[in-house]
């Protein structure tokens, strides 16, 4: 057993992590049941595609830049974000499965981000996101 408080806050903080991607999963197929149709309905290529996009930059937001992914895809998106607001921002699932923090870092430490900034900066993410994946996709 670690008696160590730093080896124990890692080990909280991998068990959160653990438990916010659970949840995140939970969700996730929940959705998908309910999404199933029994109708099918063609759509064209460019709309598959454009689904095929945002359905990938989902996943990168919740899973790859929440959870800290070292990818070289999110070190892109955040990079372009940081050059975009000069700032650079955080982004965490809180441990009672509530909505993503968005966290700035700043000289006197990491704040969090008021409702309207929040707002702009997920936008501008998702944007950027996007945009990535629809360059990056054949």
């Amino acid at each position: 057993m670690a008696n160590n408080p730093a080896e124990i806050r890692n080990m909280l903080r991998t068990y959160g992590k653990q438990l916010t991607s659970a949840k995140r999963l939970a969700r996730f197929r929940r959705a998908l049941k309910r999404s199933e149709s029994p109708d099918m309905v063609t759509i064209s290529r460019e709309a598959r595609r454009r689904e095929l996009i945002e359905k990938i930059s989902r996943e990168i937001i919740e899973n790859l830049i929440v959870a800290g992914n070292e990818n070289p895809v999110v070190s892109d998106i955040l990079e372009q974000l940081e050059l975009d607001f000069g700032d650079r921002y955080l982004f965490e699932y809180p441990l009672d499965g509530s909505d993503v923090q968005v966290l700035k870092e700043t000289p006197e430490g990491v704040i969090d981000l008021p409702r309207d900034e929040k707002a702009q900066v997920m936008g501008r993410l998702w944007e950027i996101t996007l945009d990535k994946v629809d360059r990056t996709m054949l």
